[in-house]
C-alpha cells in the first residue's frame, strides 16, 4: 500500500506567505493593514501553482487599501433582498442560500469580502426559517447554494440540507457555486459526489479565472463529478492582471470544455471595496468578448454580464452585433465586418 504524507496546511497568515515566498517581508507593515481588512487563505493546491495570474487572486496587495467612492460594502445588494437570514430572494423563481461564510481560499476581488469568513455556517435554526420561507413561497423553483463556498460543508451536512429541500416538493433544480473542485480538489470525495447524485437535479457552477488553476487534481475532481451525472458550468471574473486578455481566456475556456465544463458567465468585476486595481472598463470587456467570439466554438462562449450595483439584477452587456440603419439592419460578423440584413 502506498503511504501518503500529511496534507499540507492552507496558508492563512503573512508569516506563512513569507515562508512560502509569496510575500516580501519588506512589505510587512503595509500588508498587515490589508490583512486586517480582509483575511488571508490560500489552499495548498493554489499555493503550489507558480503563475502570477493565479497568485494575484489570493496574495494581499497594498492597492486593496485604496477605496473609491463608488465601491460598496454590498455591491450586489444581498442584504436588500433578504427575507430571512441566510437567504437572498432577488429573482421571482430562484433564491440564493448562503450556506456558509467560509471558503478554501479568500479571493482578493471577492464581492462579499465584507462578510465572508466571519460567521461560519448557517445555523440549524436559521435553515429551518429558510425552509419555512420556501414552503410558503412556491414560486421559488431553484435554490442556489453559495457562501462562502458551500462545498466546504461536510457531505453529511449537505445531505441533510438537500434532503429537506428536496422534500419541499416545489423545487425543480438545486445549484451550487463553488471554487472547491479547482482550489481544493481533494475535497471532492466519493461521499460528496454521492450526495450530489440525486433525483432532484444538482448543477455545479465552478468559479475559475485562470487556465493554470485547472491542475491534474482539478481535472480529476471534475471527472468524478461528471461521471456522477452532475452538469458542470463555470463562471469567471474578468480581472486586470489575471485574465483580461484574449489569449488567457481562450486557454481557460478550452481547458474547461476539455473537462466537460460549459463556460457560463464572464462577470464584469463588481464594485467591491478595495478592488479597483482588478477592474477593466466595460468597453475593454466588450472588446475581449468580441475577440473570443471569433476564436472559440459556441459551447466555449460564456455570456459577458454585469451585476447592476445595488441588487438590481444581472444583465448581458455585450458586445453588440446588430444596429438599426433606416429600413434595414447592420450585422457585424466575428471578424468585425458589417453586413446588411433586411427583415421580411
Amino acid at each position: 500500500m502506498t503511504k501518503t504524507g500529511p496534507i499540507p496546511a492552507a496558508l492563512v497568515s503573512l508569516d506563512a506567505l513569507e515562508r512560502a515566498g509569496l510575500a516580501d517581508p519588506a512589505d510587512r507593515s503595509t500588508l498587515e493593514a490589508v490583512a486586517e481588512e480582509f483575511r488571508v487563505r490560500i489552499s495548498p493546491a493554489m499555493a503550489a501553482v507558480g503563475s502570477a495570474g493565479v497568485r494575484a487572486q489570493f496574495v494581499p496587495d497594498v492597492r486593496e487599501l485604496r477605496v473609491v467612492p463608488e465601491e460598496l460594502a454590498d455591491p450586489i445588494g444581498d442584504g436588500a433582498h433578504s427575507p430571512v437570514a441566510g437567504l437572498t430572494h432577488r429573482y421571482s423563481d430562484r433564491a440564493i442560500l448562503h450556506a456558509t461564510q467560509t471558503c478554501e481560499v479568500y479571493c482578493r476581488f471577492c464581492f462579499r469580502r465584507e462578510t465572508v469568513g466571519e460567521t461560519g455556517h448557517l445555523a440549524e435554526a436559521e435553515f429551518g426559517r429558510v425552509l419555512e420561507y420556501l414552503r410558503s413561497t412556491p414560486a421559488v423553483r431553484e435554490v442556489i447554494f453559495t457562501g462562502g463556498d458551500p462545498l466546504v460543508l461536510s457531505a453529511r451536512r449537505l445531505a441533510s440540507m438537500l434532503d429537506r429541500l428536496e422534500g419541499l416538493g416545489t423545487l425543480e433544480v438545486l445549484r451550487f457555486h463553488t471554487r472547491v473542485p479547482v482550489v481544493a480538489p481533494e475535497k471532492v470525495t466519493e461521499a460528496l459526489v454521492a450526495v450530489l447524485d440525486r433525483a432532484l437535479p444538482v448543477w455545479l457552477v465552478i468559479h475559475t479565472n485562470h487556465p493554470d488553476e485547472i491542475t491534474p487534481g482539478a481535472a480529476a475532481a471534475l471527472r468524478r463529478l461528471s461521471r456522477a451525472g452532475v452538469p458542470l458550468l463555470s463562471q469567471t471574473v474578468l480581472l486586470k492582471g489575471v485574465n483580461a486578455d484574449v489569449d488567457t481566456l481562450e486557454a481557460l475556456f478550452r481547458a474547461l470544455i476539455r473537462n466537460r465544463v460549459k463556460p457560463y458567465y464572464l462577470h464584469h468585476p463588481d464594485l467591491a471595496k478595495g478592488t479597483g486595481h482588478f477592474r477593466v472598463t466595460l468597453e475593454e470587456g466588450q472588446a475581449i468578448a468580441a475577440a473570443l467570439r471569433g476564436r472559440l466554438t459556441g459551447i466555449a462562449q460564456p455570456v459577458y454580464v454585469l451585476d447592476i450595483p445595488g441588487g438590481h439584477g444581472k444583465v448581458p452587456v455585450g458586445p453588440g452585433y446588430l444596429r438599426r440603419a433606416q429600413e434595414h439592419w447592420i450585422v457585424t460578423d466575428p471578424q468585425g465586418c458589417d453586413h446588411v440584413y433586411r427583415d421580411l
